[in-house]
Order: structure tokens, then sequence, then C-alpha cells
């Protein structure tokens, strides 16, 4: 079934490459959504796919950047489907 993450990064997580690695590991995995940065510091990502497969992509994502993430506030809910792609917002 698929789902929907809603997902806050706190830390060193901006000016990193953060959000094009998001949105590769997104691609290979299939994820549709967006990733942007916040004016905090934070960075954000909406993302659906099936769960096994955003499991996956927030495994990838904290391990890639384990070293500068502080915090993930990661809530889930049902998918909408209104994502083709995925894609860096500004």
């Amino acid at each position: 079934m698929a789902k929907q993450i809603h997902v806050y990064y706190k830390g060193r997580v901006q000016g990193i490459g953060f959000r094009f690695t998001a949105e590769d590991i997104a691609k290979n995995l299939g994820v549709s959504g967006w990733v942007k940065n916040l004016s905090d510091g934070r960075v954000e990502i909406v993302a659906e796919a099936e769960e096994g497969i955003l499991k996956s992509f927030l495994e990838q994502v904290s391990s890639h950047f384990s070293r500068y993430i502080s915090d993930a506030d990661i809530d889930w809910q049902k998918a909408t489907g209104e994502f083709r792609d995925f894609r860096i917002e500004f």
C-alpha cells in the first residue's frame, strides 16, 4: 500500500548536497515527491511510494548524512497520488 512521509531534517543539512542526493536516492527507488531547504536551516521532504520503499529511502538518506543529521521528524500518512516524479523545490 502506498504511503506518504513528511520529514523535517535538522542539523547541518544545508550546503552539503542533501537535496541533490535525496533526489538521486528517490529517483533510483521510484519515490515521488519533493525536497527543499527551509529558511530556518532544516530540510523538508514530502515523498510517496510503497511503505517498504519509503523505509529504504529513509535509511539511505540517514546513512548517507548520518554525520550531519541531528534529528528527523517523520510523519507517516496515506498517499495522495499527487506527485508524478521527485524534484527539488526552491
